[in-house]
């Protein structure tokens, strides 16, 4: 009789829902920062949303801090406990002499558009002129920075670059002519597309590895309360995969928190970060960070002798990783995950539509949106660079291999300077 109860009570402990063991144990406060109203930080709305922290027993409440400085000192205070955030200013932080590191690596790439005025026709016609950021240091000045290095630019000389605060007031800067040009991200490339505004760049296209948005918290804190950490990790992974499945419920949370009903913006977000961007599995990314601080180095000594791994811990990513924890969420029964498959929009890097009668008397020369149906055989030999290219996707479309990308840049050195950096809007020649 003995060992039948010691059987039940171990089977009870084991396979009992954690949301009913947390209901006898009073869940723990915690406060959580995110630093910008934009699509980004939808991981950690859908976490708090969906119940995912009560899950582990955290009781979160959610707070905004407009400014990536500011929440790193919240952090530092003690005020939040972690903080979803860019990772420039945890890294920036953490060479002041903080003990802010890295715990999630969410979005790992620079997710965002160069948009421009519309008397801007190629990069050469930026000099003089004005730009706009966030603020100083951010990813979006990051971001600008590189790219108009990569145009031959030189920035604050031969381009200004004004502090906007938020990407709303970008926007406007640019409706009012302030600033000829400004680094967006979805939502607000539909505001500048809706404008007539054309788009330079898209630097989703070069591959970078950047780590622009992720989960911060202490030192301090990861070595007095490993466990309050690693739930929130559990918690964090949970609602990422709930983010990247759920479709019709992550809509709506991300209606709520960017207040708005508008399907086409909710839409882009959604499949443009959501889909494409999020990592399943939220590694922090050490060459992402080497590319920061390397660009650092010019203006901070101390960025110049600073390693990756200083500025994260990947403890609890690869705890719950190694135990299989976060491919037992995506493992799905076959039927189940047809269904879904079936009726989910495929993700591609360039949205194609059908032609208009307009567009039916337009030139034939191929784009971005065309190419794909063009044969090697048949192909034209001018092309116009378009959203997500690479030479190494150009080159693949029309020889049937990347490899061949040297002979496209070859082709075009008049107008091409570099070959990792080709902006929308570019015409080239593609030889026969």
């Amino acid at each position: 009789m003995r060992a039948w109860l010691l059987k039940i009570a171990f089977m009870l402990v084991v396979f009992l829902p954690v949301s009913a063991i947390s209901a006898e144990t009073p869940l723990e406060k915690v406060t959580i920062a995110y630093s910008s109203i934009s699509g980004n930080m939808a991981p950690l709305w859908i976490t708090h949303e969906r119940g995912f922290f009560r899950k582990y027993g955290l009781d979160a409440q959610l707070v905004f801090i407009e400014s990536g400085s500011t929440t790193v000192q919240s952090l530092i205070s003690k005020d939040v406990t972690f903080a979803q955030m860019a990772g420039a200013g945890a890294i920036q932080s953490r060479l002041r002499g903080s003990d802010v590191v890295m715990i999630a690596g969410v979005i790992n790439t620079l997710t965002f558009k160069f948009y421009v005025d519309k008397s801007i026709k190629q990069p050469d016609q930026l000099k003089g002129k004005t730009v706009a950021v966030t603020r100083y240091g951010s990813s979006t000045d990051f971001a600008l920075r590189y790219a108009l290095e990569r145009y031959g630019l030189k920035p604050d000389k031969d381009v200004t670059i004004l502090q906007a605060n938020n990407m709303p007031a970008m926007v406007a800067s640019l409706e009012s002519g302030k600033v000829q040009g400004a680094m967006l991200s979805a939502p607000f490339t539909l505001k500048a597309k809706s404008m007539g505004l054309p788009m330079m760049a898209d630097l989703q296209m070069l591959g970078l590895e950047y780590q622009h948005t992720g989960l911060a918290t202490t030192q301090a804190l990861i070595k007095s309360r490993p466990d309050l950490v690693r739930n929130a990790m559990k918690a964090y992974v949970e609602g990422i995969h709930f983010y990247k499945t759920q479709r019709a419920e992550s809509l709506a949370i991300l209606a709520k928190y960017l207040k708005t009903n508008d399907a086409e913006v909710l839409t882009e977000v959604y499949e443009d970060v959501g889909l494409n961007l999020t990592a399943e599995k939220p590694y922090p990314t050490l060459r992402g960070i080497g590319i920061m601080l390397r660009e650092l180095a010019a203006t901070n000594p101390k960025s110049a002798a600073a390693r990756p791994e200083d500025f994260v811990d990947l403890t609890f990513i690869k705890e719950l990783d190694g135990s299989g924890f976060i491919d037992r969420l995506y493992k799905k029964p076959a039927a189940a995950l047809a269904s879904r498959e079936s009726s989910a929009p495929l993700p591609v890097s360039n949205k194609e539509k059908a032609p208009s009668a307009s567009d039916k008397t337009k030139p034939t020369t191929p784009t971005a949106k065309s190419v794909a149906a063009v044969s090697p055989a048949d192909a034209a030999r001018e092309y116009i660079v378009g959203p997500g290219d690479t030479l190494s996707n150009i080159a693949r479309k029309y020889y049937g291999t990347g490899f061949k990308w040297e002979k496209i840049f070859q082709a075009n050195q008049g107008v091409m300077k570099n070959p990792d950096y080709i902006y929308v809007g570019q015409k080239i020649i593609i030889p026969s």
